[in-house]
């Protein structure tokens, strides 16, 4: 199994993308701490993974304070001993127009996706600096870095992901000294809870298969899709490949129809 014994820590590891990676981590070996903020979410979600609580536990903090990530970090090492690879997964999504954007409402999307990004990362890596063993660090980036998108306005958070691009190229080059691999997955729709934090479940039935034709391949994304590309960049199967932003988009970033 691609992961025997191996640590993982999965920021917003609750629902979505980052609880299918935990559970697939988990499924193949490994052993994950689950980051979130939702206290209840976050350890139902490590009782799911591993009911015996020996391969998946929860932590509750928030990744967009500094401290969360290191004693996230911390607790990590205390309870397996090591830390060999860190899902950068955390964040936020919810389209508004440009011109009606708040100095609130930028400071979040910066705060929760790359500071939270960043200074996880950062408590990661000198752990694994400190190990001496090298490492991986997968983060969680967007298509909507790359490109716009009219329907789906999102100035704040496509500046907060496109930092978190440009992260993964400085990381990649100043950690690969210490043998840590650093990249990131450019997702385009995703079908995941995060749509029914600012629709109802009545718009997530009637806007998300409008999103399918978007995509060259015709249809919208799913965990699984999200989680075999994370795993991919953090197993060994990658131990060339550093510096990456990989689109995982149904053809979107290739080109249109």
């Amino acid at each position: 199994m691609r992961f025997q014994d191996k640590i993982a820590i999965v920021t917003g590891g609750g629902s979505g993308m980052g609880k299918e990676v935990a559970t697939r981590f988990v499924a193949e070996g490994g052993s994950v701490v689950v980051n979130g903020r939702d206290a209840a979410k976050t350890e139902a979600a490590a009782c799911q993974i591993d009911a015996s609580g020996k391969r998946a536990v929860a932590y509750v903090g928030d990744v967009a304070l500094p401290a969360t990530g290191q004693a996230l970090v911390k607790t990590t090492i205390d309870r397996f001993g090591r830390l060999d690879v860190l899902f950068n997964n955390a964040g936020i999504f919810a389209p508004k127009p440009f011109l009606e954007v708040t100095e609130a409402e930028y400071d979040r999307f910066l705060d929760n996706i790359l500071k939270g990004t960043f200074f996880t990362a950062q408590a990661a890596a000198k752990a694994m600096k400190a190990a001496g063993r090298g490492g991986a660090i997968v983060q969680t980036g967007s298509m909507w870095a790359l490109q716009a998108i009219g329907a789906t306005p999102s100035s704040a958070y496509s500046a907060a992901k496109a930092g978190v691009h440009a992260l993964v190229k400085n990381l990649a080059i100043e950690l690969a000294p210490e043998k840590i691999r650093v990249n990131a997955i450019a997702p385009a729709v995703i079908e995941t809870p995060v749509y029914d934090t600012f629709l109802t479940p009545e718009q997530v039935k009637a806007v998300l298969p409008s999103f399918n034709t978007f995509h060259p391949l015709g249809r919208n994304g799913q965990v699984a899709d999200v989680a075999e590309a994370l795993l991919f960049l953090a197993s060994d199967q990658a131990s060339f490949i550093t510096g990456v932003v990989l689109p995982v988009d149904g053809g979107v970033m290739a080109g249109r129809q």
